[in-house]
């Protein structure tokens, strides 16, 4: 048995980038950053800050939730998996790219209320539980 599953908490770098295919499928992509705080250890050593930058993709129901509430530096709870791709680049190198696809997302920045807001619905691309799962509890 093996696990592949990715939990993140962090800030949009930016706002997803939208595409959608003839065959009716959508994607956005977008940057997400999660942040370790600095701080003192015992004896009086200073740790820095640290960031981390995510590849964040969302496919279909999730891409079309993104691309309508999902704005630069919102606050997000991401689920998924991990993949790695590879492609060559315009002189023929070959690059590689680690990317979050996404099952889950919960957006967590306040919105505005009163007249005319929207508030997102949850939503999820991860297969609903049969009940025949394997796990002991």
């Amino acid at each position: 048995m093996s696990v592949n599953k990715v939990t993140l908490l962090g800030h949009t770098g930016k706002a997803p980038d939208f595409k959608e295919f003839d065959n009716g499928g959508c994607v956005a992509t977008f940057s997400l950053a999660t942040t370790k705080r600095g701080f003192t250890t015992k004896d009086g050593r200073q740790i820095p800050e640290r960031t981390e930058w995510h590849n964040i993709v969302l496919q279909n129901g999730l891409a079309k939730v993104a691309n309508q509430y999902v704005k630069k530096g919102d606050k997000l709870y991401i689920e998924g998996e991990l993949r790695t791709r590879s492609y060559d680049d315009a002189q023929g190198v070959k690059r590689y790219v680690t990317e979050i696809v996404a099952t889950d997302m919960e957006m967590l920045t306040p919105k505005a209320t009163g007249a005319g807001a929207q508030v997102p619905p949850p939503v999820s691309d991860a297969p609903a539980p049969d009940g025949n799962d394997d796990l002991p509890f």
